[in-house]
Parts: C-alpha cells; structure tokens; sequence
C-alpha cells in the first residue's frame, strides 16, 4: 500500500504541476476542460467563477458541498482538498467566524492550494499536510466533515472513517461524494494502477461502503444521490481511450464496468 501511495501522490503532484490534468490517467490530455466536468457533476457556474483560477481541476466525481448544511461559524474539514475549490467555495459560507481546513498528502496540491488561498485573500482557510488515515486534526474540533472523491483512493477506509469520526464535534456531520460499485469489476480493472489512481478500482460495494461508516458510530447513514457514470464524460475521451488501450479492454468490458461504477453523495452524523 505505501508503493500505491507513492504512486497515487507523484500522479496527483504532476497535476498539480500541470503534466496532467485528470484524475485517471497517467499522462496529458490536452482537451480536457475541468469546467465542463465540474458542470456535469452538480457545480454551478457561479460556484465555479466564484474561486480563484485553478483551483478547480475538475477532479471530483460530485458537489459534496451542495447537499450540505454549512452554517456561519462552522469549522470544516475537506478530505484530499487538492487545489482547493471546495474549501473556498466552503469558506464562504462559514464567514470570517468560521474556518475550513484542507487536508492532502501531496505537496504539490498543498503549495498550489495556498497559493490559491493566497489570490483569493481566504483568511479563514488552511490547508494541512497529511493523510486522511492519520488526520493532523484535533479531537472533536469539526462540525462538518466533506470529501471529493477522494476516500475511494485509501486502502483503509475503516480508519479513514475511525479518525473522521474522532475529529468530529458530537452532532457533527458528514457528507461525501465519492465512487462505489454496484458489482464487481473486470479484474484487469481491479489490477490496475492507473484504475487506482483514477478512483475505479480502489472502489468498493456500496453497501460494504455503508457499513464500514455505521461500524464507525455513525448515524443516520443515507444515501442521498446516486448518477451512473458515463465512462468518457468522467476521465475524458483521450484519457478513457488510453486506459481502454494500457489494459487491453474490449468495449463491452468498458460497458461491464460503467454498469458497476457509481457516483454517490452520502450523508451522515455522529451521535
């Protein structure tokens, strides 16, 4: 697991650079447009023109922060906040009595972030290095906890779910947009390193997902939303024909998996 880390971060430290610019592959797509991605999974275009250029990437599978009831004050915490988008689109709500923490294990998207938090004069945003499995975060310090498509990409979600309930306030909530599966996979899919870092084969059932956060102290545990994926609006035509190329998969494979991968927004709350 700590060579898949390895890998998971030097590919998302390389969009943050700019080699690349999706989530599931490998090398440049010089095509893709994060805005449009962004549209397509529940961000409007305010949202979008609202935080500072680049700090959207277009690496999100959903709009955690749309379903969710932020309240001026609120301290929140985004897992794998990347460049930031859903920090600052967060901070506002929050006003300058609240505070929003980011949390990512790369680097790169750490420095890219603050720079970011830098343009747009985010006084109430803070972005920690770390990873969601061992969260540089206090206990019970946070009242709403959102993630991005992100919690798919650990090989532990029992501890992420562990510590993300420890750093919550008791009535603190969760909501999350992430990929799970309604079957099982190809298993050249499931053998994929680039599937991995592209959030499909790091994918677990959605049930076993629901579960793990209820064995956790959860409550309330709901599935609020759930998209089927449309395998080249979510990775790119380019990036889509290059994962179809590296792993040898025939189209009907590709149908085999968009039939099991599924967008969810989940929400639930520590008693």
């Amino acid at each position: 697991m700590e060579e898949m880390k390895k890998f998971v971060r030097d590919a998302y430290g390389k969009i943050a650079k700019g080699f690349q610019n999706s989530c599931c592959s490998t090398s440049s797509c010089c095509n893709y447009d994060a805005s449009s991605i962004s549209s397509l999974i529940g961000y409007s275009q305010e949202e979008m023109s609202s935080v500072p250029d680049g700090s959207n990437l277009g690496l999100g599978c959903g709009n955690p922060t749309a379903l969710a009831v932020i309240k001026e004050g609120d301290t929140v915490l985004d897992l794998g906040s990347g460049a930031g988008f859903d920090c600052f689109l967060v901070a506002k709500k929050v006003g300058l009595h609240g505070k929003v923490i980011g949390v990512d294990m790369t680097s790169e998207m750490l420095n890219k972030a603050r720079q970011n938090g830098k343009k747009g004069d985010y006084s109430n945003v803070e972005f920690r290095l770390g990873e969601i499995e061992n969260l540089p975060v206090a206990n019970d310090s946070v009242d709403l906890i959102i993630s991005n498509c992100v919690i798919n990409l650990s090989d532990n979600k029992s501890r992420v779910f562990e510590e993300a309930f420890r750093v919550l306030r008791s009535g603190g909530k969760v909501s999350v947009s992430d990929i799970v599966l309604f079957g099982e996979i190809p298993k050249e899919v499931k053998n994929s390193v680039a599937a991995y870092v592209g959030c499909f084969s790091g994918a677990i059932l959605k049930d076993e997902y629901l579960e793990i956060m209820k064995s956790k102290g959860f409550v309330d545990v709901k599935v609020v939303e759930e998209v089927k994926l449309d395998f080249s609006l979510v990775t790119n035509d380019p990036n889509a024909n290059l994962l179809s190329k590296e792993l040898g998969l025939t189209s009907s494979q590709i149908a085999d998996l968009m039939k099991a991968v599924v967008s969810v927004k989940i929400v639930a709350r520590k008693p």
